[in-house]
């Protein structure tokens, strides 16, 4: 089964692409769950403290066990001590999530599904602009009616990333970078005709 696209700027021309990886339902609770293990693969997880024993120090009784009428202390690193561990100290560890390949591709479908459904997803012939300006890539954007976006290009192009860098509400990527936390970002998502075919090729 295949679908239409409409071509920005080609009156009357559509492209023609599969439902299979166009036309999905919107399944909200797995991209939340895709969305969500992204976020957290992203995180340092470098968070570190000192317990009891970490503590530099510490190894000699304070005083003696019995007869000195003060509360027992085996160590001045214990946890209820200024200066001591912490009870329940945090360690270095990995927030990653395991994502199915197979779940990983699903939520990319109901996304771009649901882009193309919400009217978001605008498709261009190509995109080009003659030198890294920054201004010519606003007045191409500007051409578009646009201003928040991620624009989707199939290859490396460094005009349009030199380009696009200094602006704070555009980003740029490869369909190889494509994810689906970039494209809930945005605004709106601009893709080439070219980068569509890429797309697809990756969710049939």
């Amino acid at each position: 089964m295949s679908m239409k696209l409409q071509l920005h700027g080609a009156a009357g021309k559509d492209l023609q692409v599969s439902e299979t990886a166009f036309g999905r339902e919107f399944n909200e609770g797995l991209v939340h769950q895709v969305v969500t293990a992204s976020l957290a693969a992203g995180r340092a997880g470098t968070k570190a403290q000192k317990n009891r024993s970490a503590v530099r120090g510490g190894g000699a009784k304070p005083w003696r066990q019995k007869g000195t009428g003060r509360a027992r202390a085996g160590t001045i690193r214990s946890p209820i001590w200024v200066g001591g561990g912490r009870a329940f100290a945090a360690a270095p560890r990995s927030y990653a999530q395991k994502v199915n390949r197979k779940m990983y591709r699903a939520a990319m479908r109901s996304l771009v599904s649901e882009l193309i459904r919400r009217d978001r997803l605008t498709v261009v012939e190509s995109l080009e602009i003659a030198e890294p300006r920054t201004k010519l890539m606003v007045a191409k954007l500007a051409e578009l009616g646009i201003e928040n976006a991620l624009v989707v290009v199939e290859a490396f192009e460094e005009n349009i990333f030199l380009a696009a860098r200094n602006l704070p509400h555009v980003e740029v990527l490869e369909v190889t970078a494509l994810d689906p936390v970039s494209l809930l970002r945005y605004e709106r998502v601009v893709m080439t005709v070219a980068a569509v075919r890429r797309l697809e090729e990756k969710l049939a």
